[in-house]
């Protein structure tokens, strides 16, 4: 669970992000704060994992919050939602370490899209170390080229994709599609569907293992390149 501290300074928009926040899976807001100086106060007793941070708030200006909260020891992730359209407030947010930047107005789906994007970058850095340059990219929020990520076919779904594809690269050797589903949570027809999909993008290598009787069993293992 992925705990939040929503921080604006108007009561009625402030309960709207809360709820907006508390319905994305893995989410949920810990409090919420009305200036600068009860975001610092909030962070030291709740340790919120996010901080949703708007910039014009009565007593600083919202960025000058992120330099206190490190100084303070404190390490959480600032997501900045804000009406500020100034350039310099973009940049300002980029030399701070915001890991998004949301303008207002926005609905539900605006904060669901980055708040998820926002769980998969945390998940990629989860192990202490990092597999390759595309796990980095990953964490950085750097998209890769469309030509190296090719659309998922019909009913297939990015996350479960990304689950089969991690699995794999973790295997440290071959997987059978029945393995692969047992290691992600799903059936060994759709767990052999995705595997071939990665087969055909390049992704991953298939070879046969053969038994003393029946069909030989398909073994999948990531393709390093």
């Amino acid at each position: 669970m992925i705990d939040v501290l929503v921080v604006e300074d108007d009561f009625m928009v402030a309960r709207i992000h809360r709820g907006f926040v508390d319905s994305v899976e893995g989410f949920r807001v810990v409090g919420t704060a009305n200036c600068g100086e009860q975001a610092l106060t909030a962070a030291a007793e709740l340790q919120p994992d996010l901080m949703l941070l708007d910039l014009y708030l009565p007593d600083m200006f919202g960025l000058d919050v992120v330099p206190r909260l490190r100084s303070a020891g404190h390490d959480c992730d600032v997501m900045v939602i804000s009406a500020a359209r100034e350039a310099e407030a973009v940049r300002g947010a980029v030399r701070q370490g915001v890991v998004d930047y949301l303008l207002k107005p926005f609905d539900a789906g605006d904060l669901r899209d980055r708040l998820e994007r926002y769980s998969a970058r945390r998940t990629n850095l989860s192990a202490a170390t990092v597999s390759g340059q595309a796990d980095v990219d990953r964490a950085l929020g750097r998209v890769a080229a469309p030509a190296v990520t090719p659309a998922l076919p019909k009913g297939m779904s990015v996350e479960t994709s990304e689950l089969v594809e991690r699995a794999l690269r973790e295997a440290g050797g071959t997987l059978s599609a029945a393995e692969c589903a047992t290691e992600v949570g799903i059936s060994r027809v759709s767990a052999r569907r995705y595997l071939e999909h990665l087969t055909v993008t390049g992704k991953a290598v298939v070879s046969l293992r053969y038994g003393q009787a029946g069909r030989p069993e398909r073994r999948y293992h990531w393709h390093t390149r």
